[in-house]
């Protein structure tokens, strides 16, 4: 899940809170020309030694400035809700809803910090590391040592991210491969909401 949260907060940020970016005209196409988002995804995630440990599949829609929502439906149910305040996490096999403070929540991990100052290029190095896929990659590295994890690559195809991958610490990779990708598209307001079901425990700051 920390992966996973990184993802969607690195994302989040990078497409929602457009800030001066000079490290890459794809990346900076992509923040300035995208207010909303749908996709698929795939997620795999492998260990230090490139065995697979879990693949699951969804959707994702995001919208400016700061909701998201992303949908797991296998291999299992999982809603995770940004509604601008909270970040609303939602297993439904546990019946259990988790809640924060968006704020206390993005300030988990470098990547999240981008939302309060804007200033990419103060929190992170980019580089350009080639081709690989028929993908275009950037790769961004957190300047502080304390993060979550150490690097987050994000594959172009022109001016679309298509897929990223999280290194952690410990060897740890998500990789994340997007599809049916739609900038833009009228969404409801109803997607960035979220209402505890009743009868699930409900853990956190409401």
């Amino acid at each position: 899940m920390r992966n996973l949260l990184s993802i969607i907060l690195l994302l989040n940020v990078l497409n929602l809170f457009p800030g001066k970016l000079h490290a890459d005209s794809r990346l900076q196409s992509f923040i300035s020309g995208t207010r909303t988002l749908s996709a698929q995804f795939t997620q795999i995630v492998t260990d230090r030694t490139g065995r697979k440990v879990q693949e699951s599949q969804g959707s994702l829609y995001l919208s400016r400035p700061g909701k998201f929502r992303w949908v797991y439906s296998k291999p299992y149910s999982q809603i995770v809700v940004g509604d601008g305040s909270r970040l609303w996490l939602y297993d439904q096999d546990l019946e259990q809803v988790t809640v924060r403070k968006l704020d206390q929540a993005l300030g988990e991990s470098p990547a999240a910090l981008l939302a309060g100052s804007n200033e990419v290029e103060r929190l992170f190095t980019f580089r350009d590391v080639g081709q690989a896929d028929g993908l275009t990659w950037l790769e961004a590295t957190p300047r502080s040592k304390e993060g979550s994890f150490e690097a987050v690559r994000m594959g172009f195809r022109g001016n679309d991210i298509v897929a990223m991958e999280v290194r952690d610490g410990f060897g740890q990779v998500t990789r994340l491969h997007f599809s049916n990708i739609r900038r833009n598209p009228t969404l409801p307001a109803e997607l960035f909401r979220f209402t505890p079901p009743k009868g699930v425990d409900v853990i956190g700051d409401l």
